[in-house]
């Protein structure tokens, strides 16, 4: 037995037949010392509500409910994996919810009310799809008080990204502009079952209350989308994908219009897309927010 008095991982994974699938993008950890660690990561669990996303065997929930998680709701799309959670809800009575239900299709308003931790060592096929869904939440502030999510490390460095960097782009303005982000450790691949060819990276979200500048998610999405839909070209060129006039808007921001998306900070998009909404908003031929 463990120290929470349940079977190790590894008995669980082999009593339940759960050999991770690829189908899934399921990379397990089974260090319950790890677990614990990326638990307390999350920050104050006592009387907490997580939402805990691809919870598999079981590991990172024990590691939450041993450390005080007052209710967990895991959210798992494998059936394969229910007699496990099953066996942490008995021993943690009314503690555990699990739904079988795909977290990129999922409804936050099933949830229970009252604030909620987003915590999760997420499949990385649908990583940046479930936060760019979250961080692009209406209304703001969104129904979760934090996140604090596993990726790829090469993922969790674009989020991070400043200014000037090759990898810095339209999730780090996203990202940085909703929240304040930051990687709190490294992960290398022996810390999972099966070993991924990648490290990894816990991340730490803190939702600013209100973003600024105050612009809207859907005009900073197309004006990050023409910048960086052709980041080596100058602003002045890429920005006639989102309005007829782009050197007027860039020098109304005191942007320089021969600068690259990649030198602009957050603050700067947030202003372009602010005198994008107000000015240019009604211009014929704009398009919808392009590819990174």
């Amino acid at each position: 037995m463990s120290q929470d008095g349940l079977p190790p991982l590894r008995d669980v994974i082999h009593d339940h037949d759960l050999s991770a699938k690829r189908a899934f993008s399921q990379n397990f950890i089974l260090d319950l010392n790890l677990t614990g660690r990326i638990a307390r990561s999350a920050g104050p669990l006592d009387g907490a509500t997580v939402v805990e996303i691809g919870p598999g065997p079981g590991g990172l929930t024990r590691g939450l409910l041993a450390n005080g998680a007052g209710h967990v709701v895991a959210i798992e799309k494998d059936p394969r994996c229910l007699p496990a959670l099953e066996q942490i809800a008995a021993h943690y009575p009314g503690r555990l919810t699990v739904i079988l239900d795909d977290a990129t299709e999922f409804d936050p308003a099933r949830l229970p009310s009252g604030p909620k931790i987003i915590v999760g060592n997420l499949p990385y096929a649908v990583a940046t799809n479930l936060l760019v869904g979250w961080l692009s939440s209406e209304p703001w502030p969104p129904w979760y008080e934090c996140m604090t999510l596993m990726f790829q490390r090469e993922v969790a460095e674009r989020i991070v990204a400043v200014p000037g960097s090759k990898i810095y782009g339209r999730l780090s303005v996203l990202a940085q502009w909703r929240a304040k982000a930051r990687i709190l450790f490294h992960l290398p691949p022996q810390a999972f079952t099966p070993q991924p060819k990648v490290e990894s990276s816990l991340v730490r979200f803190q939702p600013h209350a209100a973003p600024t500048p105050a612009c809207s998610r859907r005009a900073l999405e197309t004006i990050t989308g023409a910048a960086f839909g052709q980041r080596r070209k100058m602003l002045r060129s890429s920005l006639k994908q989102a309005t007829p006039e782009p050197e007027r808007l860039l020098l109304a921001a005191g942007i320089d219009p021969t600068a690259r998306a990649e030198e602009l900070t957050v603050a700067q998009f947030g202003h372009l897309a602010c005198l994008w909404e107000a000015h240019v908003a009604t211009s014929k031929g704009l398009l919808s927010p392009g590819p990174e």
